[in-house]
């Protein structure tokens, strides 16, 4: 019988080596404005704030599905938060916007979120997606409906002087756009896709640093080792807890897909969504995708609850926004029920 270490290895390595290659890659697009330039050009979206909201949480739902909610909340705070800015809406709106979204919108494929991986090891992207799909869609239109609703005022043009000139962001077309294309196609065609995405990110950032348009910290920072390294050995410390003693595996067995789900998002807040999605699933279990609601939706009730959210703060106060936690979790507390609720619903698990 394999020893329970090399188990819990075998179940997180792969996941953690896939979002670094996805954050590689999202560094390498960014550093060709691709980000930037779907920004710019979204900010000029005719009408008023609630399009332009809109228009932008569309790039953040796309960005996050495809690269992950780590690379969205790292390169499209700032875009957002200028585009509001530039167009003299309040940024409140727009700012918790993106950590919301980009943690409801995690649900739909493998590599949107970590978790995912770590639950359903092994699961296809277009298999996966069908399973998910109603879920996603019921809270990303809760969690994008909610926050208009909370900031509805911050999207009132408050001035009538001329908006300045939005500027023209030209991409370059080039290692960005082959990684974020490759990276679509590796995600859906492998069953594990994980080693493909990160030599594919190395390649590409390597081909920033040589040609200078990436720094090689800019590209080792955008990987954080420290922080997945830290989150890497506290899940997998978890995994042997749970394949040495059978308490989790017996609760969630116990519980219905609601009560997992709640259980999922509880624990999330207090010890991260990664380590509790690897001691909730270490030997498998019951109710899969009320799991990954759980564990998915779960963080927007507080910042410790997935590694986007912490990433999130540290951007935006770089960016002279001024998040609040307690805003955070007082709004999540509206927020989570009803998605969570809507998202289960979408997968008729009640009754």
């Amino acid at each position: 019988m394999p020893h329970p270490l090399s188990q819990a290895l075998d179940q997180t390595w792969s996941p953690f080596v896939l979002v670094a290659g996805l954050l590689l890659i999202g560094a390498v697009a960014a550093s060709d404005h691709l980000f930037e330039a779907a920004g710019a050009l979204l900010s000029r979206t005719p009408g008023g704030g609630v399009r332009l909201f809109v228009a932008l949480m569309s790039l953040v739902v796309v960005v996050t599905v495809i690269l992950n909610l780590d690379t969205s909340v790292v390169f499209l705070t700032p875009i957002v938060l200028h585009a509001a800015r530039r167009r003299r809406f309040g940024e409140t709106a727009f700012l918790f916007g993106v950590v919301y979204l980009s943690n409801a919108a995690s649900l739909l494929l493998p590599g949107s979120n970590l978790t995912n991986l770590l639950v359903a090891r092994g699961v296809g992207a277009v298999s996966f997606a069908a399973g998910t799909a109603p879920a996603w869609a019921a809270a990303v239109v809760v969690v994008t409906a909610g926050v208009l609703v909370w900031r509805r005022r911050d999207l009132r043009r408050p001035s009538a002087a001329p908006e300045p000139a939005t500027p023209v962001v030209l991409p370059r077309w080039g290692a960005g756009a082959v990684g974020v294309v490759g990276a679509i196609a590796l995600v859906l065609a492998i069953p594990d896709p994980a080693l493909p995405v990160l030599v594919l990110g190395v390649a590409v950032a390597a081909v920033q640093v040589l040609t200078r348009r990436l720094a090689p910290g800019g590209a080792a920072e955008a990987a954080s080792p420290a922080i997945l390294g830290t989150l890497f050995a506290l899940s997998v410390a978890l995994g042997v807890v749970a394949r040495t003693w059978s308490g989790p595996q017996h609760l969630t067995a116990s519980l219905g897909p609601v009560a997992t789900a709640w259980l999922a998002a509880g624990l999330s807040c207090v010890i991260n969504n990664l380590p509790a999605a690897v001691l909730l699933s270490a030997r498998g279990g019951a109710h899969t995708r009320a799991l990954l609601v759980g564990l998915d939706l779960g963080p927007n009730l507080a910042v410790t609850g997935s590694l986007a959210a912490l990433v999130w703060l540290r951007v935006a106060r770089r960016e002279g926004a001024r998040p609040s936690v307690r805003t955070y979790t007082a709004v999540g507390l509206v927020l989570v029920p009803v998605s969570m609720t809507a998202a289960l619903a979408a997968l008729g698990l009640f009754g």
